[in-house]
């Protein structure tokens, strides 16, 4: 019979990780039924966020751009295929082995799961019954590989020792078989001899019918309750192919439930209001049309995403409202319906992440509709003292904006538009924040469902407490489009363009600068509001055969000139002049 150790490895592996894939199937199938944010992978995932270095996010950032929670939930699923194999090869070995290990894994899924904000003593639910399916599936499919003996074997070779325990083995005890120090089987606590057992040379063997087989080792024994199992690849294949339907056929009820196609559906058919206070025309000569130039309206696929959100939340306006409360003398709740018959306004913004480089990608620029937060602020009266809107939004996620920035008289919004359409689900579907001159962080909350009135000093939101500044205002920026960074061009008259962004201050002036040469004045586009960028180019450059480096900076319209000093994006926005090198040849 074989042992444990003839098992084969792939067999072993596959146990686990259909097992795991059960898992994961029935807990997000439970979690549609109970509350999408409770499905553990996510919630694993969201609390790996939280708990990661604010320097190796930047990093992720940085290396994967918006593709970094791809790879963070990619790496979570290849950690738990290792750990489901690992589990899988423990319960060919001991079958409890396998169970205490999901179990491990399920504690883990469980206190990720309650630690994250709003939680609740239900959101333990998937986590709980998808752990339960995989114990079962991992006791079936072991049962399935180990099936039972039936007839006579031949023996085999085997060295004198202990025998190895199988998969439902600890040990032997009443009634089981076990190999003597001198070679012997022994039963039970009766001797040898007492079983009609003959000894020769140390060794002994008992045929199927009872009689004596002299002048061979006793043979490799693996024992599940009192009969020997082998390994029936059929069987483990059968049972497998029953795992992975039941692991597919369940997530991909679990993703139905979760209502994605519902939003979809909501956002598709919802017919965007008449703006009571409409934007005007973009004017002539706002957009210089040069090609590679980001365009001055960034096209809602094209517009960056940073967030912390791992899978996106999927709110329905249907079910959406708004709380507005703490330092307010009358608190508020709006649903969606509320807030669409609320006077409305459109509004140009460029939006910056923090996370922006010196010439990086997350800034854009839109033109949102939505109702005018500082007049849900009055309405709700604000209190005296009051200096931080602590906005949450649907996954917990929360962030701290100065209320005498959005008091002011800027376009602060609570949009649910954007480019002439609803926002898209993974912008902040139904509704988000924007607040022109403040990075992201402090003011950019998608899926916005609470805002509380505060003070900086008794709260905090999700960045400040790991080293970010609390106040955000966007600093003073340009950057080079054309030509790329590297590239190789041809001698001549040769194209340099960019854009430049100073939100609420506004762009009065660019300039270029070629190997550490004279500044020269860029051409600036055309800018409709102190809030958005603007374009600017230089199209008098005679590139000559070399290497040349060119740099920009900008001034707003304050007199402030960009400083040439480099600074991270930690803690409060990157500073220094962006600057490109090209060959021309």
């Amino acid at each position: 019979m074989e042992s444990n150790r003839r098992t084969p490895l792939w067999a072993a592996a596959l146990i686990g990780l259909v097992s795991g894939a059960v898992a994961v199937g029935v807990s997000l199938l439970v979690a549609g039924l109970v509350k999408a944010s409770a499905f553990p992978v996510v919630a694993v995932g969201n609390a790996a966020v939280d708990l990661t270095p604010a320097t190796l996010k930047d990093f992720a950032i940085r290396t994967f751009g918006e593709n970094d929670k791809t790879v963070l939930l990619t790496g979570i699923f290849l950690v738990l295929a290792a750990i489901a194999a690992a589990v899988g090869v423990l319960a060919v070995r001991d079958i409890r082995y396998g169970l205490a290990g999901l179990a491990a894994f399920g504690a883990v899924g469980v206190l990720a799961v309650l630690t994250r904000p709003g939680a609740a003593a239900m959101d333990v639910v998937p986590t709980v019954v998808g752990v339960a399916a995989a114990m079962f599936a991992l006791h079936r499919l072991v049962a399935r590989a180990l099936a039972p003996e039936t007839g006579p074997r031949e023996a085999g070779p085997r060295e004198a020792g202990p025998r190895e325990a199988g998969p439902y083995d600890a040990g032997s005890h009443g009634g089981r078989a076990a190999v003597g120090g001198g070679g012997e089987e022994r039963r039970g606590g009766g001797s040898a001899e007492g079983e009609g057992e003959e000894r020769h040379g140390g060794r002994s063997v008992v045929g199927a019918g009872g009689e004596e087989r002299h002048g061979a080792p006793v043979p490799p024994v693996m024992r599940a309750g009192n009969g020997p199992y082998t390994f029936d690849r059929r069987r483990l294949l059968i049972g497998t192919l029953g795992g992975v339907a039941v692991a597919g056929v369940a997530g991909l009820a679990g993703r139905m439930l979760s209502s994605r196609a519902e939003v979809a559906a909501a956002r598709v058919g919802m017919a965007l209001p008449r703006p009571a206070v409409p934007a005007a025309p973009l004017p002539a000569g706002v957009d210089l049309r040069i090609r590679g130039l980001s365009p001055f309206v960034t096209p809602n696929h094209d517009f960056y995403r940073v967030d912390t959100a791992l899978v996106v939340p999927q709110v329905d306006p249907r079910n959406w409202t708004l709380r507005i409360h703490g330092m307010v003398d009358r608190p508020v709740e709006l649903t969606f319906a509320d807030l669409m018959k609320r006077p409305l306004e459109e509004a140009d913004v460029t939006l910056c992440c923090v996370s922006n480089e010196v010439g990086g990608p997350y800034v854009g620029n839109a033109r949102w509709l939505g109702t005018s937060l500082a007049g849900v602020l009055r309405d709700a009266g604000v209190r005296k003292g009051a200096d931080m809107l602590l906005s949450t939004s649907a996954d917990g996620w929360t962030c701290g904006t100065p209320v005498d920035v959005v008091l002011d008289g800027r376009d602060a919004l609570l949009a649910f538009g954007m480019n002439g359409e609803a926002l898209p689900v993974e912008h902040g579907f139904p509704v988000r924040q924007v607040v022109p001159g403040l990075y992201g962080y402090v003011s950019a909350t998608k899926w916005v469902t609470d805002i509380k009135v505060t003070r900086f000093d008794r709260d905090e939101a999700y960045w400040t407490p790991k080293g970010w500044s609390a106040m955000g205002p966007v600093k003073t920026q340009s950057r080079i489009d054309l030509p790329r960074d590297g590239a190789r061009v041809a001698p001549g008259r040769t194209v340099i363009a960019g854009v430049a962004w100073a939100q609420h201050k506004g762009v009065e002036a660019v300039e270029v600068r070629i190997d550490r040469g004279q500044w020269r004045q860029a051409r600036l586009a055309v800018a409709p509001t102190a809030d958005t960028w603007r374009q600017w180019v230089v199209d008098d450059w005679d590139a000559t055969p070399g290497s040349h480096t060119i740099e920009v900076r900008a001034t707003d319209a304050t007199g402030y000139t960009q400083t040439p000093d480099l600074a991270p994006v930690a803690p409060d926005g990157a500073t220094g002049w962006h600057t490109v090198s090209v060959d021309v040849a």
